[in-house]
């Protein structure tokens, strides 16, 4: 089941941004954002039923990493799109989400699995929640920006620190030599 939960992910991605980029459908954001809560839904979903059962499967954990960030990286372009989003906390979020993609191939190769860390989960959520209030952008700032902004800056910082925590976690094993394999 979280494998079809992450593929849902997956295939959210194009209606949430077909609907941010539509102007022929009347409060189309406000349906961009409930199909993007459903998506984020979906995710906590996934994490919860792979603690309470086997612990999930390797594809399973695969799927789930990449549909999180094929939806934040789709959603992210798509309100770049239409000015919601800064392009410089999408560059930001975006490049870590390939920087720990890449991390996670290296320690994989090397045989070894990084698992979720207390700063990721904090940093989906803050990303979760600074996306999703995009949609909804209230119509009076907060001092110089908006509530999703404010969120979004949340977000980048929480980005940042999860980042910063898996590069110090497994440099070491990124600088070590890969095991070899007898042929």
């Amino acid at each position: 089941m979280p494998d079809i939960l992450a593929l849902s992910r997956i295939i959210l991605v194009l209606p949430i941004m077909a609907l941010t980029r539509s102007d022929d459908i009347d409060n189309a954001l406000y349906y961009a954002a409930a199909l993007f809560a459903l998506a984020a839904f979906t995710d906590f979903l996934d994490g919860y039923l792979a603690r309470r059962t086997t612990g999930g499967t390797v594809l399973g954990a695969f799927l789930d990493t990449t549909a999180d960030k094929i939806l934040v990286t789709g959603v992210l372009l798509a309100l770049v799109s239409i000015d919601l989003v800064s392009i410089w906390p999408a560059a930001i979020i975006i490049f870590r989400e390939f920087a720990v993609m890449a991390l996670r191939g290296v320690v994989a190769v090397r045989g070894r699995i990084i698992p979720p860390s207390t700063w990721g989960k904090i940093k989906t959520f803050a990303q979760f929640a600074a996306l999703f209030l995009a949609f909804l952008r209230l119509e009076d700032p907060w001092g110089p920006w908006f509530l999703d902004q404010w969120v979004m800056l949340i977000a980048v910082i929480a980005t940042v620190g999860s980042a910063w925590g898996y590069l110090a976690a497994f440099w070491h094993t990124v600088r070590s030599e890969p095991a070899t394999t007898k042929a």
